[in-house]
């Protein structure tokens, strides 16, 4: 194996951001796109966790059915939520397990799966929303007055894409 000299590599992440974005316009605010959700994303987990014992994802799967009226085809659950495919599958077993949530085939669809919160799914939510929208409104809403809140939600729904998890 070869060893590339440190000269090489040095500015090569400098050459090719130069070749993509010159002059380098958008990789700030990228930068910090990625910052920011990264720090949000990490405290905003072990604050629930520690709070409540549920994972965020746990929680984003609750809340997703909950929006969608206490159930949705697998699916849907899939693009609507925030981890990939296949996490859903385990995850949504996960739940199932606890009795947060249980699957039955689609009325309209043999083939098809739901997923639709149970009694005890609706009472864990309910005791875990407030804990997750304290730190919601803490750690991001309270940041931003309500110009940067509406200029961030312009923005980035400018750049929002369909680029479901597979």
């Amino acid at each position: 194996m070869q060893v590339t000299p440190e000269a090489d590599v040095a500015g090569l992440l400098d050459r090719l951001v130069a070749d993509a974005l010159p002059g380098g316009k958008g990789l700030e605010a990228w930068a910090s796109l990625l910052q920011a959700h990264a720090t949000l994303m990490r405290r905003l987990e072990a604050d629930l966790a520690q709070a409540t014992g549920l994972a965020l994802a746990d929680f984003d799967v609750l809340a997703q059915l909950a929006n969608a009226g206490g159930e949705l085809r697998m699916t849907e659950l899939a693009e609507r939520a925030l981890i990939s495919r296949s996490g859903m599958t385990r995850r949504v077993a996960r739940l199932v397990d606890e009795g947060l949530v249980q699957r039955a085939k689609a009325a309209s669809d043999a083939r098809g799966v739901v997923v639709a919160l149970t009694d005890a799914g609706v009472t864990r939510l309910t005791a875990t929303a407030p804990v997750h929208l304290r730190g919601v409104a803490e750690l991001f809403v309270a940041q931003l007055d309500d110009q940067e809140l509406a200029v961030l939600k312009s923005a980035l729904d400018k750049v929002a894409v369909d680029c479901t998890f597979g």
